[in-house]
């Protein structure tokens, strides 16, 4: 498969000849005249929730890393930027130089463009948590050169990447959907979850607004490769072998297994609300509706063990700041999964 052409005068595409990949574009963006209206709204939504990380106050959560965390929370806290702070700068370079230039869609093609950005600004509020809190700044963004567990998941995840990358096949960009999919929505979720129980506890607040306004992006992200997946799977039936479902399901078996074993790591049984039997289901949970939203059967067929984080991660609906009890307008954008 080739790099589209960024300008092909000559292309007669029409709307009904348009594919994910593999099509012709005339490299001109007309919003419009769009075939996937999916991504019209998504990128709707993505520029109704633009924020930037100066809007939080981190002041009391400086107080709070120092005076008020345990030990074994501290030691989590700063593993959980570590890895996120991995995931997100992975994540910016993938999509523009292993997705999006194969993508033959112009909306896709913008949308893939705005997350980028997302992904960079995400970048950006880990700095400034960083910067403001933490003890040594340096030593979490170079933690995968002193922990052998974040240099395993950054090693294997930056892998499967540079796997899918090189000689581009429809087979390849497929499963490249996929291992967006995954990490969009199964690799971020330890690491929010385990911010989430602190402030459970009335601790690091700040830091929990700054992860409640990065999981509203990363929600039309998995949004957006879902969409992808499902578009391909209309156009391209025939890319659904059973070997093709097979490999699918196995990246989602080591991506849960490695997400489990990274939770349990940074926790180890000393966080409240968050033992590795809750780690362990709450993954397989994870992994089974996102199987299911791509068109594939649940694998663990289990509850959810902690809906309490969904309450923590919520915007919508809300008349008052989670934390803060003060009025505050939250209605930038209103994700519905029922709308995609």
């Amino acid at each position: 498969m080739d790099r589209k052409r960024i300008y092909n005068p000559s292309s007669n595409e029409s709307l009904t000849d348009r594919r994910v990949f593999n099509g012709n574009p005339h490299g001109i963006l007309n919003f419009t005249k769009a075939k996937y209206q999916w991504a019209l709204k998504l990128w709707d939504l993505m520029e109704a929730n633009t924020w930037f990380p100066k809007e939080v106050d981190t002041t009391d959560d400086v107080r709070c890393y120092a005076h008020e965390l345990t030990q074994a929370e501290k030691r989590m806290y700063d593993l959980v930027w570590s890895q996120l702070i991995s995931m997100d700068s992975f994540q910016t370079n993938n999509l523009a130089d292993n997705i999006n230039p194969y993508i033959t869609a112009p909306e896709i093609n913008a949308v893939l463009s705005r997350q980028a950005y997302e992904e960079a600004n995400h970048s950006k509020s880990y700095a400034v948590m960083v910067e403001a809190i933490c003890d040594n700044t340096d030593l979490i963004y170079e933690m995968e050169k002193h922990d052998d567990v974040l240099r395993e998941k950054n090693d294997y995840i930056s892998s499967v990447y540079a796997e899918l990358a090189g000689e581009v096949t429809d087979e390849k960009l497929l499963l490249a959907m996929v291992a967006n999919q995954i990490l969009e929505g199964v690799y971020f979720y330890s690491g929010f979850t385990a911010i989430y129980s602190l402030a459970r506890a009335g601790k690091m607040l700040g830091s929990a607004q700054m992860i409640r306004f990065i999981q509203r992006d990363e929600i039309t992200h998995l949004l957006l490769f879902q969409n992808m997946i499902n578009s391909v799977r209309t156009e391209r039936p025939d890319l659904f072998t059973p070997e093709m479902e097979a490999k699918i399901y196995d990246m989602f078996e080591k991506a849960g297994a490695l997400e489990i074993k990274w939770g349990k790591y940074i926790t180890q049984n000393q966080i409240m609300g968050f033992t590795d039997d809750i780690i362990e289901q709450y993954i397989h949970y994870l992994i089974d509706q996102r199987l299911v939203a791509i068109g594939l059967k649940r694998r663990y067929n289990v509850a959810h063990p902690i809906k309490w984080v969904d309450d923590f991660s919520k915007f919508n609906d809300q008349k008052s700041n989670f934390f803060e009890a003060k009025v505050t307008n939250y209605s930038k954008g209103s994700i519905s999964f029922d709308d995609f």
